[in-house]
């Protein structure tokens, strides 16, 4: 065999029985270098990124990378644009990206119920109008249409989390996953009949089901709700201690929304509704807290040992004249408190710009202190702080590496935003939920230039009004104007 031949022969056989080695250290090489980026499910590049961090830094021209539903990278545009390359990018250039807001308590069927009872202190409310609407009209049909309205209305507004409470919440949680939208979900516990219970053995057991059914899912914490410290009973109030400590499921309730319910309580037990309940054993750091409008002397230090998550709802306790929480003294001592809209039937609306636009004006006029309750703070009680108040920190609340990519991008080229000159009071005091132009949950998008992906908005408007016409008719109501 000629030489050269003989050359080539084992030269092509050296390198044939070296491939894996070779190969392997090409891989590497060409991962160290930015023309080969790591893939990732979706980039959104450009834009001002308001993170909410300890640091609450701001980062102008940014950029965020997402992998399986969580945050992988923060950084400049052109360092995310370097190391990773996605199936999916959004181009967020002059837009603010901010976490997805947190509505810490609502009800959200009663969407059905707005403008049905206006003008009407709590008990008067509940007791003439609402209950009665609810006892004729409540079924799994009218929970799930007016959860997908509900549901429409909150991620046109950049809502992405929310705590509810209300009946057949399996319904409302099978709407919720199926729209992308992550809820803390209580099934209510009252001590009457009710829509989809009539016993409290009853809604025990759907409880237990319903827990059973959502554990471990990624958009649903699935929760016990008994109502209020007046109407469940202190065995049943047990009873849903127990259940969560058991199981580790959230506690969702109301506690001291009026003061006729602190009055009423030291009457029938002989302190107020907080003491009572830290009496009987029934706080601790599972505890979602709606309100707490009227905390008596020592309480809030209560709230606080016990890690008792306290949710403000300044439109609906001012619409109702139930008074104004003391969140300014709260937030100083140090409580987990976060903000909500309340039911759209004491609100009227679940708009969480709204709400923060009046926690910051409600506390500045009734302090008679312009600089309580910053627009950082209050953005903060949309976000972070409401992260803390549902004891979800670590997983939602800021634009952060390792958390959740729930986020929002929001347009700031409407008259009302122009000019910019601090990002705070844009977002608070002049931002509108119209202005928010894609939603981001768990890394899924389901709102792309303001267009809902995952509901119909047409078909949830038709079955809305067929339902106005339902229960009009039940209470003898006019027909629509």
């Amino acid at each position: 065999m000629p030489k050269l031949l003989l050359t080539l022969l084992t030269l092509t056989a050296m390198i044939s029985n070296t491939p894996t080695n070779v190969s392997a250290q090409s891989r590497r090489q060409r991962a160290d270098r930015p023309d080969h980026p790591d893939r990732v499910d979706l980039l959104i590049l450009g834009g001002t990124v308001v993170t909410m961090d300890n640091g609450r830094r701001v980062l102008r021209d940014a950029g965020i990378a997402v992998r399986d539903g969580r945050i992988v990278a923060i950084d400049s545009r052109v360092a995310i644009r370097s190391r990773y390359s996605a199936r999916q990018t959004v181009n967020a250039q002059d837009k603010l990206i901010t976490p997805g807001l947190i509505n810490g308590h609502t009800h959200i069927p009663m969407v059905l119920f707005r403008g049905l009872a206006d003008d009407l202190d709590l008990q008067e409310w509940l007791t003439k109008y609402i209950f009665p609407a609810e006892a004729k009209n409540v079924t799994e049909e009218f929970v799930r249409a007016g959860t997908r309205l509900g549901l429409a209305e909150m991620i046109r507004g950049g809502t992405t989390t929310y705590c509810d409470m209300y009946y057949f919440e399996d319904a409302i949680a099978d709407e919720t996953e199926k729209a992308g939208v992550r809820g803390v979900l209580g099934e209510t516990v009252i001590d009457f009949p009710v829509a989809d219970n009539k016993t409290n053995a009853e809604a025990m057991a759907y409880v237990e089901r319903f827990v059973s059914r959502w554990k471990n899912n990624k958009l649903i914490v699935a929760a016990i709700a008994p109502h209020a410290p007046y109407t469940v009973s202190e065995e049943h109030l047990k009873a849903a201690r127990a259940f969560s400590d058991r199981t580790g499921a959230p506690i969702v309730t109301h506690i001291s929304e009026t003061k006729r319910e602190v009055d009423d309580s030291v009457k029938a037990k002989g302190t107020s509704p907080v003491n009572y309940l830290e009496r009987i054993g029934f706080l601790n750091e599972k505890v979602i807290a709606a309100h707490l409008v009227w905390p008596q002397d020592g309480e809030t230090e209560i709230l606080k040992r016990r890690g008792v998550g306290v949710v403000h709802n300044p439109q609906s306790n001012m619409k109702l004249a139930s008074g104004v929480s003391p969140v300014p003294r709260m937030m100083q001592e140090g409580l987990r408190i976060g903000l909500g809209t309340d039911g759209a039937a004491s609100n009227n609306d679940l708009n969480m710009w709204e709400e923060m636009d009046t926690a910051a004006k409600l506390h500045k006029v009734f302090s008679n202190d312009p600089k309580v309750i910053s627009a950082e703070q209050a953005f903060a009680l949309a976000t972070i702080l409401g992260a803390q108040a549902l004891h979800l920190e670590k997983e939602i609340g800021s634009l952060e590496v390792g958390k959740r990519a729930d986020i929002v991008i929001i347009e700031r080229d409407s008259l009302h935003q122009i000019p910019l000159y601090n990002v705070y009071s844009d977002l608070v005091y002049a931002t509108k939920a119209n202005d928010v132009h894609t939603v981001i949950i768990n890394g899924r998008i389901v709102m792309r230039n303001r267009r809902l992906l995952t509901l119909n908005e047409s078909a949830i408007k038709a079955s809305a009004r067929t339902f106005r016409e339902k229960i009009a008719q039940s209470l003898s109501l006019p027909a629509t104007p």
